[in-house]
């Protein structure tokens, strides 16, 4: 177990090592350290194996680092700061959501109509397609210390896009099941999986929140932040053990609740000094959890991607953009947020990754066929799309001009 320990550690290092690589190269750090996690990997060098990544310490501390991430992203989420984008946040969230689980689902029903495909297998896609994986878009907003419309829009967004992502997702998959006579998650669940997190979060955040308000040192500070996350992490993992099997409840939504309870509670320039104290921690947890969402995925299935990957990224591109154009623009939000928003929705490969797992273990009981359909498919275009998304995501702030100074 030490040398395994180790091992993560040295693999840790070199994925840190090519995030600096990349951002010699002009690139997001975050590029260097997906393709070092996909390179040192179970199906690379292995500096990640598999037995490693099954250990319940690993797990542990990966979701130790996902509340933690959450908690950053839950620090955007005041009030009196997002107000302004209130409605419009909303509507666009649902119009970019919703818009990418239409245009993904109708585009595979195209192409399963014309194979001779059950069409409920679209459906499959265009759930696992709408959700937006936050990591990424946080990492390239800190590294890059942008600034402005987009920016605002994009860290909220990333939060209600995973609330709506698992309510459509987990609605598909019982539909689904209840088709071909497999095990699912009961929609009476639904909302137990989006607001039992949410409950666990806000619990800590309001003792934190009372504490905080009271402490201004350093070190006190980052005493109760940490201890916070270790709180919300183990109660979290309780409750997944004790109400749930084949799924897992979704840590960082823990972490955002948590945070943006005591958020409210403090003064901007209270919450701008947590923040600062809170920076190395945070560039910790996010090197930690983008080499875990690299690590498992396979880059040699970009040789062998073929239709469906193509119809995968194309659609759940299209539908990203156009679907946050125009909830932008019919909502009169400013025009870099209507031109430029879209190109940050683009990553996504952990709640992918996640979802397939479930929907596979949905389908393998009685169509084990469609289960391989939906695996490979998902696993080249999550590796394909990873790389093309973290670029965009980078080009998005650019072009809406919001990168900061020391770029």
């Amino acid at each position: 177990m030490a040398l395994l320990l180790v091992r993560w550690a040295a693999a840790l290092f070199l994925a840190f090592a090519a995030g600096k690589l990349m951002t010699k190269m002009k690139m997001p750090a975050i590029l260097g350290w997906l393709l070092g996690g996909m390179v040192l990997g179970p199906h690379g060098l292995s500096f990640l194996p598999q037995r490693l990544m099954d250990m319940e310490l690993y797990k542990t501390v990966i979701c130790w680092m996902q509340v933690s991430f959450g908690l950053m992203l839950g620090t955007e989420l005041v009030w009196r700061q997002i107000r302004k984008y209130g409605k419009a946040l909303i509507i666009t969230t649902l119009t970019q959501s919703l818009g990418t689980f239409a245009l993904v689902s109708i585009a595979f029903l195209i192409v399963f109509l014309a194979a001779g495909i059950p069409a409920y297998l679209a459906f499959a896609f265009g759930g696992i397609a709408l959700a937006t994986a936050p990591a990424p878009a946080l990492s390239i907003s800190r590294e890059f210390h942008t600034r402005g419309p987009v920016t605002d829009t994009l860290l909220p967004m990333a939060v209600l896009d995973d609330i709506v992502g698992i309510a459509v997702f987990f609605t598909v998959n019982s539909c689904i099941a209840h088709i071909v006579s497999g095990g699912s998650v009961s929609v009476a669940l639904i909302p137990v999986m989006i607001f039992l997190p949410i409950a666990v979060g806000v619990f800590f955040g309001l003792i934190s929140g009372r504490i905080l308000g009271r402490e201004s040192g350093k070190r006190g500070t980052l005493v109760v932040l940490l201890t916070g996350i270790t709180s919300v992490m183990l109660l979290g993992l309780l409750l997944n053990q004790l109400l749930f099997r084949k799924i897992t409840l979704n840590y960082m939504l823990m972490g955002v609740s948590y945070s943006a309870v005591f958020s409210n509670m403090m003064t901007d320039e209270q919450l701008q000094q947590l923040t600062d104290w809170f920076h190395p921690v945070l560039g910790i947890s996010l090197l930690t959890a983008i080499v875990d969402l690299g690590a498992p995925l396979d880059y040699h299935l970009i040789f062998g991607a073929g239709l469906y990957t193509v119809v995968y990224i194309v659609a759940r591109g299209a539908g990203k953009y156009l679907g946050a154009r125009c909830g932008a623009a019919g909502t009169h939000m400013p025009a870099t947020v209507q031109n430029y928003l879209g190109l940050t929705l683009l990553p996504h490969s952990g709640v992918s990754l996640v979802f397939t797992g479930i929907i596979c273990a949905t389908l393998s009981a009685s169509r084990p066929d469609l289960a391989q359909i939906v695996k490979g498919t998902i696993a080249a275009a999550a590796v394909i799309n990873e790389i093309i998304a973290v670029i965009a995501a980078k080009k998005g702030f650019e072009l809406a001009g919001e990168m900061g100074a020391d770029t």
